[in-house]
């Protein structure tokens, strides 16, 4: 069973900011390997603390047979963070999603490319039992240390019940959780049964709840156990949302701890209002008008406006943007200049790599 090194435990606790990473391809549908390199090169350069790659936004279908791009995702990035050379930590995450013997196999994988943490998928299993499932994760959990995952129903997860997160995180060598429910109700589920366990200083919450950033990492749950209360609160966040405009998302957080550090009125309605615009942002990105069904090309034309794609191509050629999303992103561009990071590509991209 692989651990996770004490200085990555330390680094989850401490928060930080960790993208969704997306796929760079050619217009013939082929990996771009130039730009998916430069992908990696430019979370890195923003400050963000990790990766977490073969996930969602890298597109499922990176698994099918005669597309066979899992490894090849995984070893490119895991090169590219080798090839920096980093004095600070920087956690390598791997998305791992199928039946349990496809799990275990992608766990090896992971393991064979120098991951650190499994982000576990429970999507694509609607016909399976809770107690299945967290089998399952059990399984993968005794191969490589698991971030756990709430994925939204309208993009392939299910709703599971307090009983089962109440089990989830009693299994050991789980060390995190995402939370992307997308929904308030089903996100205090996983945050009481963590409370509940008796093992909240354990697993990191980290949300992954794009509609609900800013809140989600402000706010401090309370819960009374036995004869006393439990807080917890969100670490940082692992998002689709922060694979763009991702240096400034390392400013949120810091701006967020800060607060926490020493909370002020002041800098509460300032971070709240500003949760706002970024969920405002978030809805043109992903789509959410059209049930997220140009989520993944909404990301794409963003760091294709950057120079950081060649341009929105996705691996199933239905997915493109939805009517009207253009527009949307045009829209939150030029209502909120201060959210995004063009500056800082621009930099980037000239230094490294004159573009």
């Amino acid at each position: 069973m692989k651990q996770l090194a004490a200085e990555l435990i330390k680094h989850l606790w401490n928060g930080t900011v960790i993208p969704a990473h997306p796929l760079a391809l050619n217009e013939d549908r082929t990996i771009d390997e130039y730009h998916q390199r430069l992908l990696t090169q430019y979370y890195i350069a923003s400050g963000a603390g990790g990766i977490a790659v073969a996930v969602h936004s890298t597109q499922f279908e990176i698994r099918d047979p005669e597309i066979d791009l899992f490894e090849t995702v995984l070893k490119w990035a895991s090169e590219e963070v080798e090839k920096v050379g980093l004095h600070r930590p920087f956690v390598k995450i791997a998305g791992i999603c199928g039946p349990t013997e496809q799990a275990v196999q992608e766990a090896y994988t992971a393991i064979q490319y120098g991951y650190d943490i499994g982000l576990l998928s429970m999507g694509g299993l609607q016909d399976w039992t809770e107690s299945a499932i967290l089998e399952r994760v059990r399984e993968v959990a005794a191969i490589i240390p698991v971030f756990g995952f709430y994925l939204q129903p309208s993009v392939g997860g299910r709703i599971f019940s307090y009983t089962f997160w109440s089990e989830f995180v009693k299994i050991e060598n789980v060390v995190a959780i995402k939370c992307a429910s997308f929904n308030r109700y089903q996100t205090l589920d996983v945050m009481r049964a963590l409370a509940n366990s008796g093992r909240h200083d354990k697993i990191a919450m980290y949300t992954g709840n794009d509609d609900n950033i800013v809140n989600d990492l402000m706010t401090t749950y309370r819960f009374p156990v036995g004869d006393e209360q439990v807080s917890l609160d969100f670490k940082g966040g692992l998002l689709g949302h922060w694979a763009v405009w991702t240096n400034k998302a390392v400013s949120l957080l810091e701006e967020i701890k800060e607060h926490k550090k020493n909370p002020q009125n002041q800098t509460a309605n300032s971070l709240l209002s500003k949760a706002i615009v970024i969920t405002d942002s978030n809805a043109a990105f992903f789509d959410s008008a059209h049930s997220f069904h140009g989520c993944i090309p909404g990301i794409h034309e963003v760091l294709r406006r950057q120079g950081l794609m060649k341009g929105i191509w996705c691996l199933n050629p239905n997915e493109a943007l939805s009517p009207g999303q253009k527009e949307e992103i045009d829209r939150v561009y030029r209502d909120y200049p201060e959210l995004n990071d063009d500056v800082f590509v621009a930099d980037f991209l000239h230094k490294n790599h004159h573009l």
